[in-house]
Formats: structure tokens, C-alpha cells, sequence
């Protein structure tokens, strides 16, 4: 590396690391990435988006997170896809390839033959015959040859393409995923839901949808950092995701929101199952991992509504959120429906 390249790379890594400072982000992996892009430059974009937090006072882990989502996981996404991809069209054009050679030999194979064919036909010399035999085992040969290389080219190229494929479908899983707290993410949530709203049309099947928001969250942010913040996130992502079976689908919603679509489920049920996870998310106690010190115990609100016959995706969320907010109005840590309809009035006036 020359000199001045690794000057201008450290200059790039202490401007990151101030940043970082700056707006009280902790150093991990992805935020020093995300800082040295900022410095280098290279994204107009996001150099714009942190301008504007840093000029409103404004840069925590969580936005930190969010930035490097928007820019930098999915950027890298794209990158793998399209190197699979890339792959893909590679082991494809070898098989064409690996095709057209066998198909060339056959051609010659089958002119071989057709020219033989008139010898045999009017020749009657021994020697001659013998010769045109031998040439004809030379031939074959060469075809057998042939056929085999087509056959092992095929044959690598199954597992080569099939190793793509299963990396294909990882990548595409990946982006589904939220990183954090490895829930399926609110892109995967926004397509799911459009999804069962269709089939429980279809088949006249019940939906409810529940929404999570984790109680009190930004105290635990403030009090004891955003590494405690995130244990929070994880422990509620794991046990939404411990009572969520078949169909169900646990997705982060947004900060510390999140999401319970239940096909195949009455708001009956819904609610018991709302129940299950809010006695669960209540019953672990938080520790500091570095002191095992007791930091107390996380609780979350819900908000539960079922799909009816006039409902779009937005206004099933939009009642699920109602009956939140009227959890958390009513003191939170409880779950509400769309038919308690004391707490909604209550909490709308």
C-alpha cells in the first residue's frame, strides 16, 4: 500500500471514530463501517441523511442501525445476490459449452459413419475394410470421450449449481431478516401480511394480527446504555419467537415494536396467545451480561385485532395500534383487543 493511500485511509478511520464519538454510537463492526463510508464520502446520500441527524442533535445506536440497514446491509445484499447470480450464468454458459463440444463430436462422429456406410457399401478389398474398421474404433473413441467429459461437466455443474442455489436462498432469507434480533423484518411482515389477508379471503379463513411495543424501552436505552437496549430487543424477539408455530409469523415492526401475524386464528385465540407471550416476556428477569447485576424485569403492551370482511393491511394495523396504544393507556403491560371497547373510548378521549 503506498504511503499516501494509507494516510488517507487512517484520516478516513479517525474521522469514524470521532463521529462515533460524537453521537455516543458504540464501535461495533457495522457503525465503524457505516461512519467510514460517511467519511470517505462515497454515498452522497447518507452523508446527507447523518448531516441532517447530527445538525437536530440527533445519533444513537438505534438510528445508527437503521442508517446501516437503509444503506450498507442491503447494498451488500445486492452484492452477494448478484455475485450468485453471476455464478449462476457462468455454470449455465459451461453447460452450453460442454454441449456444443459434444455436439460437434457427434457431428463428426456422424459423418464418420455415413461415409463408412458407402465404403462398406462397394468395397470388398480386406485391407481397405480392416483400415476403415480401425479408423471407425478411433472414432468411437473419441465420441466415448466426449460423451464422459459432457457427463462430468454435467455432473459438476448440477453441484455447482445447486450449491448457488441453496446460497441464493440464504441471501434472499438474509433479507428477510432483521439483523438484530433475527426476526423476519417489516419488509418480510409488509408482504406477509398481503399475502394471508389473500388466502384467509380465499378460503374463508380467520386472521388477527398483534402488535408489541416493549414497555418503557427508551429508560432502559438511557439508564443502563444501547447494549442493554439490544439485550431487551433480543429477549422479546425470543420469546415471541419461541411461541410462534406453522404458519405464525414474529417480525420486528420498527424500533421496539413488533409483530404477531396468526392465520388461521380467531381473535379468541389471538388474545390467549397474546396472553402466553406477555407472561413469558414478563417472567424473565434482565442482567447485565458483564456484571450479572439485576436490572429488573421487561414488560410489553398488546394491541390485537382480526381481519374483517372491508379490511385492507392498513386498516387491520391501524385498529391492532389503536388497541396498543389503549394497553399502554391503561397502564401497559396487558393486552387489549379491537372489542374492549371501555379502554379504546378511554383512551381516545
Amino acid at each position: 500500500m503506498a504511503k499516501d493511500e494509507f494516510e488517507r485511509a487512517l484520516a478516513y478511520a479517525n474521522s469514524a471514530m470521532s463521529l462515533l464519538k460524537r453521537g455516543k454510537v458504540p464501535p461495533y463492526p457495522q457503525f465503524y463501517e457505516l461512519f467510514y463510508t460517511y467519511a470517505t464520502g462515497v454515498n452522497p446520500a447518507l452523508n446527507d441523511r447523518i448531516n441532517s441527524l447530527f445538525a437536530e442533535g440527533e445519533a444513537a445506536a438505534d438510528l445508527a442501525e437503521k442508517l446501516y440497514n437503509q444503506f450498507l446491509r442491503a447494498n451488500n445484499l445486492d452484492e452477494r445476490i448478484s455475485e450468485v447470480s453471476s455464478q449462476i450464468y457462468q455454470s449455465i454458459d459451461n453447460v452450453h459449452s460442454a454441449i456444443d463440444a459434444a455436439t460437434k463430436g457427434a457431428n463428426v462422429y456422424t459423418g464418420s459413419l455415413t461415409a463408412a456406410t458407402g465404403v462398406f457399401d462397394t468395397e470388398t478389398d480386406p485391407m481397405v475394410l480392416r483400415a476403415l474398421a480401425q479408423k471407425l474404433m478411433v472414432e468411437t473413441r473419441k465420441m466415448q470421450d466426449t460423451n464422459k467429459a459432457l457427463e462430468d461437466s454435467l455432473e459438476a455443474s448440477k453441484e455447482d449449481i445447486e450449491s448457488l442455489r441453496r446460497d441464493l436462498e440464504e441471501v434472499q432469507r438474509e433479507s428477510m431478516m432483521d439483523a438484530l434480533t433475527k426476526l423476519y423484518n417489516r419488509k418480510c411482515f409488509d408482504q406477509t401480511i398481503e399475502r394471508n389477508i389473500l388466502e384467509a379471503r380465499e378460503h374463508g379463513n380467520k386472521l388477527c394480527l398483534a402488535l408489541v411495543d416493549i414497555d418503557h424501552f427508551k429508560s432502559f436505552n438511557d439508564t443502563f446504555g444501547h447494549q442493554t437496549g439490544d439485550q431487551v430487543l433480543r429477549l422479546v424477539a425470543m420469546t415471541l419467537r419461541a411461541h410462534t408455530k406453522g404458519q405464525d409469523l414474529a417480525a420486528r415492526y420498527g424500533g421496539e415494536e413488533f409483530a404477531l401475524l396468526l392465520p388461521d386464528t380467531d381473535l379468541r385465540g389471538a388474545i390467549a396467545i397474546s396472553e402466553k407471550v406477555r407472561k413469558a416476556i414478563q417472567s424473565k428477569e434482565l442482567l447485565r451480561r458483564s456484571t450479572n447485576e439485576k436490572l429488573g424485569r421487561v414488560t410489553a403492551s398488546f394491541g390485537v385485532a382480526m381481519l374483517n370482511e372491508r379490511d385492507t393491511s392498513n386498516s387491520l394495523i391501524e385498529r391492532a395500534d389503536k388497541a396498543l396504544y389503549a394497553a399502554k393507556g391503561a397502564g401497559r403491560n396487558r393486552v387489549v383487543s379491537e372489542e374492549d371497547h371501555d379502554l379504546l373510548e378511554q383512551s381516545a378521549a
